[in-house]
């Protein structure tokens, strides 16, 4: 497909507007992650140590606040339109980021807590910036739109790459100054370039509660739910926790990789450049598993990307130990969920193609939620066995499910609304 057929089928200008609106917001999301060990030890220095448990709420905080504001926000994309949506969004969440760098390393475990959850706006960017996008395109495109939009979490490789640095250099509270003058600018542009599609490509529905009643009682909304829990949930749950563990388990090799080859003394640094390695996987690859979904249909694409990661996590369980076999496994695993997040929205457009504010919501609250339990799993595990393969058994186990899950909803999908959804099922 060529680029110019998404500027004559749709909006470009709205397109990349999108993009670099929830690029920028998902970097800010999931900025916690990157910067967890180094706040860690500023608390500590004031008295306060975290276990793995703190640590992990700390983490899973803006993912649980980012999944309910999901829902809320989709509501409001339907009512009052995505642009004025997504202003006041980013409004509170630049007000986040400039309270945390003015507060400082004198910030308390409870005040983190709570720009945590301001944080969780930036988080519920995907309610807005995918249906705003989608809006303007027909049904044959939606994977390849909704993954090239959806593709902004390449923003959390842009914190692992940058963040550990700028908070050696100047202190971690800079990064959250930082954040917020990009955060500015991204939405000037995107006040500037991004438009609702206008009523003869698009007409919302304005939504009430009994809406959402409506859909909920709906199976298909479950399944869909179900499975964006496993691939955006996993996604957003490794690129979280990706910073901790690599330190938990792997410090040493990163030390001796840091110092030989990369000469950077800082573990902390090395840590976020790997963990970026990983994350870039997946949040490159979204558009291309739309992309692979489009072709070759949505169930089929998800049979394959869940199936690799149920067996990559059992490997990571039980035989991997090595640095850099783990690298590789963790890096296609996080490739395979990528992929997996565009090809489920291949799927949810052409099923709820009238309602993809609420539906993008719902579903997005669903990874967001499955976030949620796979790092406080992560969490768990590490405190209970202080080791994280048990997390990774339950993790395999759960993309298992997806597969199975798939099996049972394949052939009706096919034969009822799948025959005139516009794309392949």
């Amino acid at each position: 497909m060529r680029l110019g057929e998404l500027k004559t089928a749709g909006h470009l200008p709205t397109l990349i507007a999108t993009f670099l609106y929830f690029d920028f917001s998902f970097m800010v999301w999931t900025m916690l992650g990157p910067l967890a060990t180094e706040i860690a030890s500023s608390l500590a220095k004031h008295g306060y140590i975290l276990d793995a448990n703190q640590k992990a709420t700390m983490l899973a905080i803006p993912i649980l606040g980012g999944a309910i504001l999901r829902i809320v926000l989709g509501f409001f994309v339907d009512n009052i339109g995505a642009k004025k949506t997504a202003i006041i969004a980013q409004l509170i969440v630049i007000a986040s980021l400039f309270y945390t760098f003015f507060r400082g390393e004198s910030i308390t475990y409870t005040e983190l807590l709570m720009v945590a959850v301001g944080l969780g706006f930036a988080g519920a960017s995907f309610a807005v910036a995918l249906p705003q996008a989608g809006q303007w395109y027909p049904p044959r495109l939606q994977g390849v739109v909704l993954g090239l939009a959806g593709a902004g979490n390449i923003g959390v490789v842009v914190d692992y790459i940058f963040a550990p640095k700028i908070a050696e250099i100047w202190g971690w509270p800079a990064v959250f100054f930082v954040g917020g003058i990009l955060s500015t600018i991204i939405l000037v542009t995107y006040i500037i370039m991004a438009k609702d599609a206008p009523p003869e490509v698009y007409t919302p529905r304005k939504k009430k509660l009994s809406d959402y009643i409506k859909l909920l009682q709906d199976k298909d909304t479950w399944w869909f739910s179900l499975f964006y829990a496993v691939s955006f949930g996993g996604f957003v749950g490794f690129a979280n926790y990706m910073k901790v563990y690599l330190m938990d388990v792997y410090k040493n090799e990163m030390a001796q990789i840091g110092l030989q080859l990369l000469s950077e003394p800082n573990v902390q640094v090395i840590a976020g450049y790997f963990g970026a390695l990983c994350i870039f996987a997946g949040a490159m690859l979204r558009p291309v598993g739309g992309a692979i979904a489009d072709k070759m249909g949505g169930v089929k694409s998800l049979y394959i990307f869940y199936g690799v990661v149920a067996l990559l996590a059992l490997l990571n369980a039980t035989v991997v130990h090595n640095f850099y076999v783990a690298i590789v496994v963790l890096f296609l695993i996080m490739a395979s969920l990528g992929m997996a997040n565009g090809a489920v929205f291949q799927l949810v457009p052409q099923r709820f193609g009238k309602d993809m504010g609420i539906m993008t919501g719902i579903v997005g609250c669903a990874g967001g939620l499955g976030g949620t339990a796979l790092v406080k799993t992560l969490g768990w595990s590490k405190a209970a066995f202080n080791s994280y393969s048990v997390g990774f058994f339950i993790f395999a186990g759960i993309a298992a499910i997806a597969v199975i899950g798939l099996s049972m909803v394949k052939m009706r999908w096919r034969t009822t609304w799948g025959v005139h959804a516009g794309g392949r099922i």
